[in-house]
């Protein structure tokens, strides 16, 4: 009988000393030394799985014999063994290449390269206005492509021409900026930043020169135009628009 019992008392100790038990701890970068937040912490024994609160730090409930796992995103997992250590600390070693500090610039596409993507960006309600081959090949002979002739007819086939235009008008203005920039503008004649913006918009270039014009030619005209700007700065200045005065009737 009392070996019975003192068998009991025993296995009732065994049993108490082997259940999980709250244990603190928290999770470093093991170069910078710095707390890392949002980690999974896995206790494979119980299958019970927590992450660690911003601070870095966590509670899990374990038993002496339990091994732990750090997860993180980035980084090498971490194993650590419960021997009945007051606090758990897992080290967790990045696996990125530190690289030195790098200033990226982005390219500023060219006006053909903007242009073709406009195309791309469109090319569904481009179709929709195409006239082009208004010739269908049928097994009746030649004939008008029906589709064509809705294109050509239908608000939908406007609407998409008038937009190519959009896009095309947009494309030879940007071909101009492309040239006739204010920092060569500057550089060619020396103007002031007060007077730049009122002179490049009165003397600005047709597209068709920009295309053909020389270096030389090109060089020449914004040297004779800024000549005849000092003249008299106003020559092409467009007049301002008329203020409207909004009368209520009484």
């Amino acid at each position: 009988m009392r070996f019975s019992v003192v068998l009991l008392l025993l296995l009732c100790s065994a049993k108490l000393f082997a259940q999980n038990k709250p244990v603190q701890g928290f999770v470093v970068d093991q170069d910078s030394k710095l707390r890392l937040a949002k980690v999974y912490i896995y206790n494979p024994s119980s299958d019970e799985g927590i992450y660690n609160n911003t601070k870095g730090e966590f509670t899990a409930n374990i038993k002496p014999g339990d091994t732990l796992f750090a997860a993180l995103s980035g980084y090498a997992m971490d194993t650590v063994i419960y021997k009945g250590q007051s606090a758990i600390v897992f080290q967790l070693k990045s696996l990125s290449i530190k690289l030195k500090e790098v200033q990226i610039v982005g390219k500023k596409p060219t006006p053909q390269e903007q242009y073709n993507q406009n195309l791309k960006e469109y090319k569904s309600a481009l179709q929709r206005g195409s006239t082009k081959d208004p010739f269908s090949l049928g097994p009746s002979g030649a004939g008008l492509s029906i589709d064509v002739i809705y294109n050509l007819l239908s608000r939908q086939g406007r609407n998409a021409r008038r937009l190519q235009a959009i896009l095309e008008r947009d494309y030879h203005e940007a071909i101009i900026d492309y040239r006739f920039r204010p920092d060569y503008v500057k550089a060619v004649t020396g103007i002031g930043d007060a007077d730049l913006n009122d002179f490049m918009v009165q003397y600005r270039p047709t597209y068709q020169f920009v295309l053909t014009a020389s270096d030389y030619s090109f060089v020449q005209f914004i040297k004779n135009s800024y000549a005849s700007y000092k003249r008299n700065p106003a020559t092409f200045r467009l007049p301002k628009l008329p203020r409207l005065s909004l009368q209520t009737n009484p």
